[in-house]
């Protein structure tokens, strides 16, 4: 999952139309191992300290126990109940972006934890070009983590690529912390890790943050940095409500795209 608006807010206007809840299809992709830049000692400290990992070959190696996650995703400011659409809308350049993200009642076991199945499909100028399906499960201490995604772009309506997939546990990719249970204003975390792939990184801001956007009003939100060593010079400020989870993600740097919540859809 890059660090850029195709990849949204959860790993966005108004549609009425809930996504229908179709056969989530496994799919396999090839994936050329890359050499990359390494994060610095320091950042590696910080990522690690407190979250029950141990140092592996690329400073990076969290430990999981399934006996540790629990059933429900209900961290305030990432909280996902299936049956729930979360829809985004905004501009990138010259193009309309509509994001439509729903939580499925599927599930998916990866590294042994049972996850929620998140359907994330972004559109440009009403067309479809990228549908993801993203793993989450919450452990104990509230930290939701992110194993990994299904992602598929497209052209003309015709998948073009599957690059960006990856799955936790398989050629050494590692769950990363989408949003942890008691953030702090310095907390630096991965957000996952599968080398030359998929290296989100995240620095938590602030938590008294006032956002308007369409949606309504929220005060008090987290606000954080987000950004990816794979791609130097772009990084992006999202922001978390409490109570309904991202709001608004706008790009601060290489770029001028801006996506907001104008809409949540139960069943």
């Amino acid at each position: 999952m890059v660090v850029l608006i195709a990849a949204m807010l959860f790993a966005s206007g108004c549609s009425q139309n809930v996504p229908e809840k179709d056969t989530i299809e496994e799919t396999e992709s090839e994936v050329t191992e890359v050499v990359t830049e390494e994060v610095t000692e320091e950042a590696n400290e910080a990522v690690t300290e407190g979250l029950g990992e141990t140092e592996g070959e690329n400073g990076y190696n969290p430990v999981i126990n399934p006996d540790d996650f629990v059933e429900v995703i209900d961290n305030p400011y990432f909280p996902l109940t299936p049956g729930t659409t979360f829809v985004y809308e905004g501009e990138d350049e010259d193009e309309t972006i509509r994001d439509e993200v729903f939580v499925t009642n599927k599930t998916r076991t990866v590294m042994g934890v049972n996850t929620i199945v998140v359907r994330d499909r972004v559109f440009e100028d009403e067309e479809l070009v990228e549908e993801t399906f993203d793993w989450y499960a919450q452990d104990k201490d509230g930290n939701v983590w992110y194993f990994g995604e299904d992602s598929r772009d497209y052209e003309d309506g015709e998948v073009v690529s599957t690059a960006g997939s990856w799955e936790a546990g398989v050629d050494g990719a590692q769950p990363g912390i989408l949003m942890k249970g008691d953030p702090q204003v310095g907390d630096t975390y991965r957000q996952e890790y599968y080398a030359g792939e998929a290296e989100d990184m995240a620095e938590v801001l602030s938590l008294n943050e006032l956002v308007t956007v369409a949606y309504g009003s929220f005060e008090d939100c987290l606000k954080t940095k987000e950004w990816t060593p794979l791609e130097p010079g772009i990084e992006e400020n999202k922001y978390y409500a409490a109570g309904t989870g991202p709001v608004m993600e706008i790009a601060v740097k290489g770029g001028s795209e801006r996506l907001e919540l104008v809409e949540i859809i139960t069943e």
